[in-house]
């Protein structure tokens, strides 16, 4: 994958979409002094290139009922990743996986609405055949949330050749 260039629209962009991500673009090409049209065009180009990844709500399981949440860690038989990745999303309660250098092979983010539930799930997880072991680790607090715009900001972002609105 080929790494998209952002320059300062795209930057200043995501961070209203980030701030404000119901807003609609008349608003966004306002806020961010571009037009309507520079907008849905950078949309688009962002689209493409996988950078906004979608548009679905950002949703918090534990606040929608399944506050037990642990970190699954999996050692799998040899050349297997895509048959435990399959079995891995059947499973309802793994909410994230991916496929990791080192030690373990796999990792898995699990959300449960209690104990025994998340019991269940690893259950079901170490049930699989490709799974040779795994660990779990309890996760007791979120102390940064997933964000993206932080690491964004670093970017020396290049001019645009875009017009931009006077301030």
């Amino acid at each position: 994958m080929t790494a998209v260039e952002l320059d300062e629209i795209d930057l200043a962009l995501l961070t209203s979409l980030h701030e404000a991500p119901q807003i609609g673009v008349l608003e966004t090409s306002r806020r961010i002094k571009v037009a309507r049209a520079t907008v849905q065009a950078r949309l688009r180009k962002l689209e493409e290139a996988g950078v906004i990844a979608g548009w679905q709500p950002q949703i918090d399981v534990a606040a929608a009922g399944f506050g037990v949440q642990c970190f699954v860690q999996l050692h799998i038989a040899q050349g297997e990743l895509d048959s435990v990745a399959a079995e891995l999303a059947a499973i309802p309660g793994v909410i994230e996986a991916w496929a990791t250098t080192g030690e373990n092979d796999i990792l898995c983010r699990v959300a449960a609405a209690s104990h025994e539930d998340l019991q269940q799930t690893l259950i079901q997880i170490a049930r699989s055949r490709y799974v040779a072991r795994s660990s779990s680790i309890v996760v007791l607090s979120s102390i940064v949330k997933p964000r993206a715009l932080p690491l964004l900001q670093t970017v020396d972002a290049k001019p645009s050749r875009a017009p931009r609105y006077p301030r």
